[in-house]
């Protein structure tokens, strides 16, 4: 519906000029170039005096009043509009959508950790734009102050994965036909810097199964980590229905990742299972949970086994594949218990074992 209002405009000698505004602007009629504005080419005198004055005051809004009507009519009716001005009209209208607002619903639609990710991204793109980034604004240039804005406020890794949700709101985007163009095709990724992933040696590892800790579930689910390789989520949320066992094969892990939301089949061991404890309710781990108090609990029990290294719980996870890779085991098969998609993912813990097995090598030293 393309809303017609019959507007005023001040011109000299005390006199209005009449003009149509139409919302939103329809294609001219000569030049077919979209437009705001129709004036009638009929004036009124802005504050009538005498009789004369106000009666013809009053004719001429009548008159103006009958071609706005009769002119909302007309552009109201679709066939005036040939499809291609249809098209330009569509498109104006989605260019006036506010893409911060169209990331937040694809923000909600996450969980997990990946979830939290996107709403610190949200955060910052309402911080960088004001509250408030149209569609029709978005091009390179802009994109690229972003990424400056990124780079300068947080660290280059955290802010390459917040780029990267900005890269697959593009994508959709385009899916979707509010934007023409790739535009994420046209602005390159923020570049990861390699980290140190922290991980435990099997010494290490005994040495925290012979600890004692304060929060039991919190061991268990730790030392769990290292044996199977899962994230803290995965075994937050892991239930009793989930674990399976075939005569003849073992135990195994039946349940969707809940980062990639993508379905596991992990066979996991003896040692594994018996880290599970009695069922308490659907529940494997009962009472797991994330918090402060409980981070604060894991770094106690790490610093009584007497191991000096910044261990979080995601540590346990790179325990596991890296322990898996320097006992032999192929880097595919890492992979696949990891539940990665690409392989190149992984390849930083053959890495690490690299390094382990250098530093290994200069441990014997002869007399020569």
């Amino acid at each position: 519906m393309i809303k017609v209002t019959l507007r005023k405009k001040t011109i000299s000698k005390g006199r209005e000029s009449l003009f149509l505004d139409f919302y939103p602007a329809i294609p001219h009629p000569d030049t077919g170039a979209l437009t705001r504005r129709e004036f009638l080419k009929l004036y009124i005198i802005a504050k009538p005096k005498t009789p004369i004055q106000r009666r013809s005051q009053k004719e001429t809004l009548q008159l103006a009043e009958a071609i706005r009507q009769k002119k909302a009519n007309r552009v109201n009716k679709p066939e005036i509009y040939t499809d291609q001005e249809k098209e330009k009209l569509y498109q104006k209208e989605l260019g006036e959508q506010d893409f911060i607002s169209y990331f937040k619903q694809l923000a909600d639609k996450r969980y997990g950790s990946n979830y939290n990710n996107w709403i610190s991204t949200y955060k910052h793109l309402n911080r960088f734009a004001d509250r408030s980034l149209k569609f029709k604004d978005l091009d390179e240039r802009i994109l690229e102050r972003f990424k400056d804005y990124l780079l300068k406020t947080i660290a280059q890794n955290s802010a390459a994965s917040y780029f990267l949700k900005v890269k697959a709101t593009l994508r959709q985007a385009q899916r979707d036909g509010i934007i023409q163009i790739d535009l994420n095709a046209k602005v390159s990724p923020i570049n990861q810097i390699e980290t140190r992933r922290e991980h435990l040696t099997m010494d290490e590892l005994n040495e925290l199964v012979r600890t004692p800790c304060g929060n039991d579930v919190l061991k268990r689910a730790a030392l769990f980590s290292a044996l199977t390789g899962l994230r803290f989520s995965d075994i937050e949320k892991l239930k009793w229905g989930e674990v399976e066992h075939v005569e003849g094969q073992g135990y195994f892990l039946k349940f969707s990742q809940q980062k990639t939301n993508a379905v596991e089949i992990l066979p996991i061991s003896k040692q594994a299972v018996s880290l599970m404890g009695g069922r308490l309710d659907d529940k494997v781990f009962h009472g797991l949970k994330y918090s402060a108090w409980e981070n604060k609990q894991l770094f106690q029990w790490i610093k009584s086994a007497g191991i000096t290294k910044k261990i979080t719980f995601h540590c346990f996870r790179h325990t596991f594949a890296t322990l898996q890779l320097f006992n032999g085991t192929d880097i595919y098969t890492v992979s696949k218990m990891l539940g990665h998609k690409d392989l190149k993912t992984t390849q930083v813990y053959a890495k690490v074992v690299d390094l382990t097995k250098r530093k290994a090598s200069e441990k014997i030293q002869l007399a020569i």
